[in-house]
């Protein structure tokens, strides 16, 4: 009776691409059908590498299934695909595999192919039969991931093959255009406000513009292309009554609060809907200390009050007890911040 391989063995042969090796060995053990750990076939690991004669051997000598699914109910396809190994894609495609077939998350191999600047493995994918306009569970289709990596030329040859593949948004209401934007994918910005019908100022269900998404994550220049070519709001605000400069103070992204304020005229003590918070509040509370510095810079009121009565001090003591020299800017010193520290500590 023949010894049963060692799969971590063996999937480390076809990692290595040791066809002759991995020959041996199967032929010794008499089949090749082991899984690994996360149900993943000798397949599985050949397509993830990249090593096609690999897979081409192990269906043409041992008649392994291309459509073997592993417990993420990913098929060598998803693998070849999401790794941008284009000869194995075409392998596998040429074999008959299944073009639009799931893994968990209903995620298909062309929406694995778009999370890679792989033109060459999407453009077979689709030629093949797959289908940009399928989505996943998170309502986002291939066109929509692609738009987070940024590829410009992918995202105009799908709208080229699927002309209304823009047209889509995830299950929380975001657009292709939200996710470029806060991932600071300039020309793919580009590419979409020159190719798609976006509404400007289109909202997510939080409430969230395009233009809030590139400020509050430090992206000056897609916020200048959204005004400029999109005519984006600077005081819009999302669904708790917040704008812009307020997303920014949150996430500590000082130079867009510049921006915000020195640049497009922003009130820096405007205030977020009914809590009548302003930035200063919001990086207070966040601990961010240079933001905060920043904000004073800008000519911020630190006794500005928010709907209970309370200063930016009263929102974190923290941040104005770390050091007062740290908080003169401008020729402005916190006034009377002790007095309000020693005041305030009680009722905090």
């Amino acid at each position: 009776m023949a010894a049963p391989a060692d799969p971590r063995r063996l999937c480390r042969l076809v990692q290595d691409g040791r066809l002759c090796a991995l020959r041996g060995e199967l032929q010794a053990a008499g089949h090749a059908g082991c899984a690994g750990p996360a149900g993943d076939t000798l397949l599985h690991c050949a397509a993830r590498h990249g090593r096609r004669d690999v897979l081409a051997y192990l269906v043409e000598a041992w008649d392994m299934d291309i459509e073997a699914a592993n417990r993420d109910y990913k098929r060598p396809l998803h693998e070849a695909a999401s790794r941008g190994h284009r000869d194995c894609v075409r392998y596998l495609l040429g074999r008959g595999a299944a073009v639009d077939c799931l893994k968990k998350a209903d995620w298909t191999p062309l929406m694995m192919a778009c999370t890679r600047r792989n033109l060459e493995v999407i453009r077979d994918l689709v030629e093949h039969g797959a289908n940009p306009l399928l989505k996943n569970k998170d309502g986002w289709n291939s066109f929509h991931i692609a738009s987070r990596e940024g590829d410009p030329l992918i995202l105009q040859y799908l709208l080229a093959v699927c002309p209304s593949a823009w047209r889509t948004e995830s299950k929380i209401g975001r657009t292709p255009l939200h996710t470029a934007a806060m991932h600071g994918c300039l020309e793919a910005v580009e590419v979409l406000l020159q190719r798609c019908q976006y509404e400007p100022d289109c909202r997510d269900r939080c409430g969230l513009t395009p233009f809030m998404d590139a400020v509050q994550c430090g992206h000056t220049d897609v916020a200048r292309l959204l005004l400029e070519k999109h005519k984006a709001c600077v005081s819009a605000e999302d669904s708790l009554g917040a704008q812009a400069i307020h997303r920014a103070a949150v996430t500590g992204q000082d130079e867009a609060i510049r921006f915000l304020v020195s640049e497009l005229g922003v009130n820096v003590d405007a205030r977020a809907g009914s809590t009548h918070l302003t930035a200063l509040h919001f990086a207070a509370k966040e601990g961010h200390v240079s933001t905060v510095q920043t904000l004073l810079s800008l000519g911020a009121d630190i006794h500005s009050k928010d709907e209970r009565n309370r200063s930016a001090v009263k929102t974190d003591l923290r941040i104005f007890s770390q050091d007062h020299e740290h908080l003169r800017v401008s020729g402005q010193t916190v006034t009377n911040w002790q007095q309000d520290l020693s005041t305030n500590k009680t009722k905090v």
